[in-house]
């Protein structure tokens, strides 16, 4: 291999890099050491960060597991030694009431996310419409991933009931312009047709002719069904 000379050294770019690198760190020592420092321990405090975030994801895992296991659960005797049952109704409702409160403390995750439309959907089942109301805001404000749309559809649903004509087309407006693996754009605008539809009846109509032409049958058939109504009013 040719040697490189003194001169050569300095006209190149990388080299001459290094070189200064080198000339700053001698002059410089002092302050590396302590940048250095403060460098590792940003690192180590990264470290400890993705082990934390990786051991919270899986107490919520195991939280959400929980809770499958619940809901799953028989009411009576035990069918085996495996299997989770409670001796009446009422108690199973209790634990699972018990174990979604605890999953929702995890807020701004989808674990927490799930936890919380699932105790709004129990709300519901219970015929408690302002808790039901309120845990499904919560989910559209502060929620994570796919079920942030679910809650949209159904509060949306709510407002709908309440003539909050407004409030309904602003949930459900940005599922239409995206929507998501739960809820697509046409469901979305389906359950906006049927909300407008006593208020502005001539848009609900256009939208419901759209879709009654539909490729798939289920949203056809609902379409030209919410139609039918429509023209008996």
């Amino acid at each position: 291999m040719n040697r490189i000379t003194r001169k050569e050294l300095k006209t190149d770019p990388f080299a001459s890099e290094v070189q200064h690198t080198l000339e700053y760190v001698t002059g410089h020592r002092s302050q590396v050491v302590r940048y250095g420092s403060i460098i590792a321990g940003v690192a180590v405090l990264v470290g400890a960060w993705y082990f934390y975030s990786q051991h919270q994801h899986t107490l919520r895992q195991d939280k959400l597991a929980e809770v499958s296991r619940i809901s799953d659960a028989s009411v009576g005797p035990a069918d085996s030694a495996f299997t989770l049952s409670y001796p009446t109704e009422q108690a199973k409702d209790q634990a699972l009431v018990k174990a979604l409160t605890e999953l929702v403390q995890y807020s701004g995750t989808n674990e927490g996310t799930v936890g919380q439309y699932m105790l709004a959907a129990h709300a519901a089942d219970k015929g408690n419409a302002k808790e039901a109301e309120r845990r499904l805001r919560d989910v559209v404000d502060n929620g994570k991933g796919p079920y942030v749309s679910l809650a949209a559809v159904q509060l949306a649903r709510i407002y709908g009931s309440e003539n909050r004509i407004a409030d309904a087309r602003a949930l459900l407006q940005p599922i239409i312009d995206k929507p998501t693996v739960f809820v697509s754009k046409e469901e979305a605008e389906l359950m906006l047709a049927k909300i407008i539809g006593p208020a502005s009846p001539d848009e609900a109509r256009r939208i419901l002719t759209r879709l009654s032409g539909n490729q798939r049958p289920t949203i056809s058939q609902l379409a030209s069904a919410e139609l039918g109504e429509l023209r008996q009013k």
